[in-house]
Protein backbone atom coordinates (compact mmCIF):
# COMPACT_ATOMS: atom_id res chain seq x y z
CA UNK A 1 0.00 0.00 0.00
CA UNK A 2 3.13 2.46 0.92
CA UNK A 3 4.37 1.61 -2.52
CA UNK A 4 1.29 2.60 -4.74
CA UNK A 5 0.99 5.81 -2.25
CA UNK A 6 4.73 6.98 -3.18
CA UNK A 7 3.84 6.25 -6.77
CA UNK A 8 1.10 8.38 -6.62
CA UNK A 9 2.69 11.16 -4.35
CA UNK A 10 5.48 11.13 -7.28
CA UNK A 11 3.31 10.96 -10.69
CA UNK A 12 0.88 14.05 -8.78
CA UNK A 13 3.73 15.99 -7.97
CA UNK A 14 5.07 16.42 -11.15
CA UNK A 15 1.48 17.38 -12.80
CA UNK A 16 2.06 19.99 -9.73
CA UNK A 17 5.06 21.21 -11.16
CA UNK A 18 4.42 21.44 -14.75
CA UNK A 19 1.23 23.22 -13.73
CA UNK A 20 3.04 25.75 -11.69
CA UNK A 21 5.58 26.32 -14.81
CA UNK A 22 2.43 27.00 -16.93
CA UNK A 23 0.95 29.26 -14.26
CA UNK A 24 3.97 30.79 -14.27
CA UNK A 25 5.36 31.03 -17.58
CA UNK A 26 2.46 30.78 -19.43
CA UNK A 27 2.33 28.33 -22.73
CA UNK A 28 3.61 30.41 -25.32
CA UNK A 29 7.43 29.24 -25.15
CA UNK A 30 6.75 25.84 -25.26
CA UNK A 31 4.21 26.18 -28.05
CA UNK A 32 6.47 27.99 -29.64
CA UNK A 33 9.46 25.38 -29.94
CA UNK A 34 6.90 22.41 -30.90
CA UNK A 35 5.87 25.17 -33.82
CA UNK A 36 9.28 24.29 -34.96
CA UNK A 37 9.60 20.66 -35.28
CA UNK A 38 8.33 18.66 -37.40
CA UNK A 39 7.61 14.67 -37.74
CA UNK A 40 11.62 13.99 -39.85
CA UNK A 41 13.29 16.17 -36.89
CA UNK A 42 11.41 14.16 -34.23
CA UNK A 43 11.88 10.81 -35.84
CA UNK A 44 15.86 11.58 -36.49
CA UNK A 45 16.49 12.80 -33.10
CA UNK A 46 14.66 9.35 -31.46
CA UNK A 47 16.71 7.17 -33.87
CA UNK A 48 19.85 8.82 -33.09
CA UNK A 49 19.26 9.12 -29.37
CA UNK A 50 18.18 5.03 -29.67
CA UNK A 51 21.33 4.30 -31.44
CA UNK A 52 23.35 6.36 -28.82
CA UNK A 53 22.12 4.87 -25.75
CA UNK A 54 21.59 1.25 -27.02
CA UNK A 55 24.93 1.51 -28.15
CA UNK A 56 25.84 3.56 -24.44
CA UNK A 57 24.84 0.26 -22.65
CA UNK A 58 26.50 -2.18 -24.88
CA UNK A 59 30.08 -0.41 -23.29
CA UNK A 60 28.56 -0.58 -19.79
CA UNK A 61 27.38 -4.15 -20.76
CA UNK A 62 31.34 -5.10 -21.72
CA UNK A 63 32.87 -3.40 -19.30
CA UNK A 64 30.30 -4.93 -16.83
CA UNK A 65 31.24 -8.05 -17.56
CA UNK A 66 35.05 -7.59 -17.85
CA UNK A 67 34.80 -6.84 -14.24
CA UNK A 68 32.86 -10.10 -13.73
CA UNK A 69 29.00 -8.70 -13.19
CA UNK A 70 26.19 -10.18 -15.56
CA UNK A 71 24.17 -7.47 -17.56
CA UNK A 72 21.66 -8.11 -19.88
CA UNK A 73 21.38 -5.20 -22.83
CA UNK A 74 17.83 -5.25 -22.68
CA UNK A 75 18.01 -4.34 -18.60
CA UNK A 76 21.06 -2.57 -19.38
CA UNK A 77 19.17 -0.16 -22.12
CA UNK A 78 16.06 0.34 -19.82
CA UNK A 79 18.44 1.36 -16.79
CA UNK A 80 20.19 3.71 -19.49
CA UNK A 81 17.40 5.53 -20.52
CA UNK A 82 16.48 5.70 -16.93
CA UNK A 83 19.65 7.62 -15.78
CA UNK A 84 19.59 10.03 -18.37
CA UNK A 85 16.17 11.15 -17.61
CA UNK A 86 17.26 11.29 -13.98
CA UNK A 87 20.38 13.52 -15.51
CA UNK A 88 18.81 15.87 -16.92
CA UNK A 89 15.77 16.50 -14.45
CA UNK A 90 18.02 16.21 -11.08
CA UNK A 91 20.63 18.76 -9.77
CA UNK A 92 24.67 17.57 -10.45
CA UNK A 93 24.03 15.74 -13.70
CA UNK A 94 25.19 12.79 -12.34
CA UNK A 95 21.95 11.37 -9.97
CA UNK A 96 21.32 9.08 -12.64
CA UNK A 97 24.39 7.01 -13.19
CA UNK A 98 24.71 7.16 -9.42
CA UNK A 99 21.17 5.12 -9.25
CA UNK A 100 22.00 2.53 -12.26
CA UNK A 101 25.08 1.86 -10.51
CA UNK A 102 23.38 1.53 -6.97
CA UNK A 103 20.72 -0.70 -8.34
CA UNK A 104 22.77 -2.54 -10.69
CA UNK A 105 25.33 -3.37 -7.58
CA UNK A 106 22.18 -4.57 -5.51
CA UNK A 107 20.90 -6.82 -8.18
CA UNK A 108 24.07 -8.66 -8.24
CA UNK A 109 24.99 -8.33 -4.48
CA UNK A 110 28.13 -6.72 -4.97
CA UNK A 111 26.93 -2.40 -4.26
CA UNK A 112 31.14 -1.31 -5.00
CA UNK A 113 31.35 -3.52 -7.88
CA UNK A 114 28.90 -2.03 -9.50
CA UNK A 115 29.76 1.55 -8.78
CA UNK A 116 32.99 0.71 -10.15
CA UNK A 117 31.55 -0.58 -13.49
CA UNK A 118 29.40 3.10 -14.41
CA UNK A 119 32.76 4.95 -13.44
CA UNK A 120 34.85 3.19 -15.50
CA UNK A 121 32.23 3.27 -18.43
CA UNK A 122 31.60 6.61 -18.04
CA UNK A 123 35.45 7.28 -17.71
CA UNK A 124 36.43 5.66 -21.01
CA UNK A 125 33.66 7.76 -22.40
CA UNK A 126 34.65 10.56 -21.54
CA UNK A 127 38.52 9.64 -22.31
CA UNK A 128 37.61 9.06 -26.32
CA UNK A 129 35.49 12.26 -26.15
CA UNK A 130 38.23 14.64 -24.73
CA UNK A 131 41.39 12.52 -27.39
CA UNK A 132 39.56 13.17 -30.51
CA UNK A 133 37.96 16.61 -29.28
CA UNK A 134 41.67 17.59 -28.58
CA UNK A 135 42.75 16.43 -31.76
CA UNK A 136 40.50 17.72 -34.06
CA UNK A 137 40.48 21.36 -32.57
CA UNK A 138 44.36 21.15 -32.66
CA UNK A 139 44.17 19.95 -36.85
CA UNK A 140 41.30 22.29 -37.28
CA UNK A 141 41.45 26.41 -35.74
CA UNK A 142 39.12 27.02 -33.71
CA UNK A 143 37.75 30.47 -34.01
CA UNK A 144 37.00 30.95 -30.34
CA UNK A 145 39.83 28.81 -27.76
CA UNK A 146 43.20 30.16 -29.12
CA UNK A 147 45.87 27.76 -30.81
CA UNK A 148 48.34 27.75 -27.20
CA UNK A 149 45.95 26.97 -24.96
CA UNK A 150 44.96 23.96 -27.01
CA UNK A 151 48.27 22.89 -27.19
CA UNK A 152 48.52 23.66 -23.17
CA UNK A 153 45.41 21.48 -22.85
CA UNK A 154 46.82 18.42 -24.66
CA UNK A 155 50.24 18.77 -22.79
CA UNK A 156 48.15 18.20 -20.06
CA UNK A 157 46.06 15.09 -20.65
CA UNK A 158 49.16 13.57 -21.96
CA UNK A 159 51.05 14.77 -18.18
CA UNK A 160 47.56 13.19 -16.52
CA UNK A 161 47.79 9.88 -18.27
CA UNK A 162 51.13 9.39 -17.85
CA UNK A 163 51.15 10.16 -13.88
CA UNK A 164 48.32 7.76 -14.07
CA UNK A 165 50.07 4.88 -15.86
CA UNK A 166 53.22 5.85 -13.43
CA UNK A 167 50.62 5.38 -10.57
CA UNK A 168 49.06 1.98 -11.53
CA UNK A 169 52.35 0.66 -12.05
CA UNK A 170 53.91 1.37 -8.66
CA UNK A 171 51.06 0.19 -7.28
CA UNK A 172 50.67 -3.23 -9.16
CA UNK A 173 54.77 -3.08 -8.16
CA UNK A 174 54.00 -2.68 -4.35
CA UNK A 175 51.03 -4.60 -3.65
CA UNK A 176 50.13 -5.09 -0.27
CA UNK A 177 52.50 -2.28 1.38
CA UNK A 178 49.61 0.63 2.32
CA UNK A 179 45.70 1.40 1.93
CA UNK A 180 46.55 3.70 -1.29
CA UNK A 181 49.26 1.51 -2.57
CA UNK A 182 46.35 -1.51 -2.13
CA UNK A 183 43.12 0.71 -3.44
CA UNK A 184 45.58 1.73 -6.76
CA UNK A 185 46.25 -1.91 -7.63
CA UNK A 186 42.77 -2.75 -7.08
CA UNK A 187 41.93 0.11 -9.64
CA UNK A 188 44.62 -1.13 -12.12
CA UNK A 189 42.95 -4.33 -11.67
CA UNK A 190 39.24 -3.06 -12.56
CA UNK A 191 41.08 -1.09 -15.29
CA UNK A 192 43.36 -3.77 -16.97
CA UNK A 193 39.87 -6.28 -16.58
CA UNK A 194 36.80 -3.85 -17.47
CA UNK A 195 39.08 -1.69 -20.16
CA UNK A 196 42.01 -3.00 -21.56
CA UNK A 197 41.16 -6.79 -22.27
CA UNK A 198 41.43 -8.13 -25.72
CA UNK A 199 37.49 -8.52 -25.46
CA UNK A 200 36.41 -5.05 -24.13
CA UNK A 201 38.31 -2.13 -25.45
CA UNK A 202 37.55 -2.63 -29.27
CA UNK A 203 34.07 -2.40 -28.49
CA UNK A 204 34.47 0.18 -26.01
CA UNK A 205 35.73 2.23 -28.90
CA UNK A 206 33.89 1.94 -30.99
CA UNK A 207 30.78 1.93 -29.06
CA UNK A 208 32.34 5.45 -27.59
CA UNK A 209 32.76 6.97 -31.23
CA UNK A 210 29.57 6.33 -32.59
CA UNK A 211 28.22 8.02 -29.38
CA UNK A 212 30.20 10.88 -29.72
CA UNK A 213 29.36 10.97 -33.32
CA UNK A 214 25.36 10.84 -32.61
CA UNK A 215 25.58 13.20 -29.62
CA UNK A 216 26.91 16.23 -32.50
CA UNK A 217 24.39 14.58 -35.12
CA UNK A 218 21.73 15.78 -32.54
CA UNK A 219 23.31 18.54 -32.02
CA UNK A 220 23.20 19.92 -36.20
CA UNK A 221 19.57 18.62 -35.93
CA UNK A 222 18.36 21.03 -33.54
CA UNK A 223 20.46 23.55 -34.90
CA UNK A 224 18.65 23.02 -37.98
CA UNK A 225 15.47 22.99 -36.85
Amino acid sequence: MSRSVWAWVKVLGGLAILGALVWRLGTGAFLDGLAVIDGSTLLAALGIGLLTTVLSAWRWCLVARGLGIRLPLRGAVADYYRALFLNAALPGGILGDVHRAVRNGRDTGDVARGVRAVVLERSAGTAVFVVVGLSVLLVVPSPIVPRNQLVEAAAAVVLAAALTAALVLRARRGRGRSPVTRALGAAAADIRRGLLARHVWPGILLSSAVVMAGHLATFLVAARA
